[in-house]
């Protein structure tokens, strides 16, 4: 498999929270890191878990569930963050598990389903994989595939609870 994407695909690591398998472009993605205990910081919102150290940056540590409403992740062997890039700046996101890293192709995103919430939507889309679910998951299959929600890392509006974290 190529490292870069063609027109029209592109590659994106899954991953699971709870029971939901997500995924990211693998672009935005620095890398993936064991779960080590963050620096706790007072006065951040409840899902900012503390910063930690990437190679002399200072990059605050996030519990991807927390954040998206969720009850807050229960840290295990298999827990990891993942750092990735939003807007310019460095986050990691703490998961329950990495899954797989697979190539998608454009054209198999579905848009995200529009209901009402109170902030727009973090999710850019859905798409089928057959990326193997976590042992934790208990993924939404069929004989077609996991579906994975694609997250909009943008939309996750961390930018003003980055810019305090950092």
């Amino acid at each position: 498999m190529s490292t870069i994407d063609s027109p029209g695909e592109r590659k994106i690591v899954t991953f699971s929270l709870g029971e939901q398998i997500f995924g990211i472009n693998m672009s935005s993605l620095i890398e993936i890191r064991e779960w080590d205990e963050p620096t706790p910081l007072p006065g951040v919102p409840s899902f900012i878990k503390g910063v930690t150290n990437l190679r002399g940056t200072v990059v605050p540590v996030v519990c991807l569930a927390e954040r998206l409403g969720w009850p807050p992740s229960v840290i295990h062997a298999r827990s990891c963050i993942l750092v990735v890039n939003i807007v310019g700046k460095q986050a990691g996101f703490l998961v329950d598990e990495v899954a797989d890293i697979v190539l998608i192709q454009d054209s198999e995103i579905r848009p995200a389903p529009d209901v009402e919430i109170g902030e727009p939507s973090v999710i850019a889309g859905l798409v089928k994989t057959t990326t193997r679910a976590g042992e934790g998951a208990a993924a939404h299959t069929d004989d077609d595939g996991i579906m994975v929600l694609l997250l909009d890392l943008d939309a996750l509006s961390l930018t003003p609870s980055l810019d305090i974290a950092a």
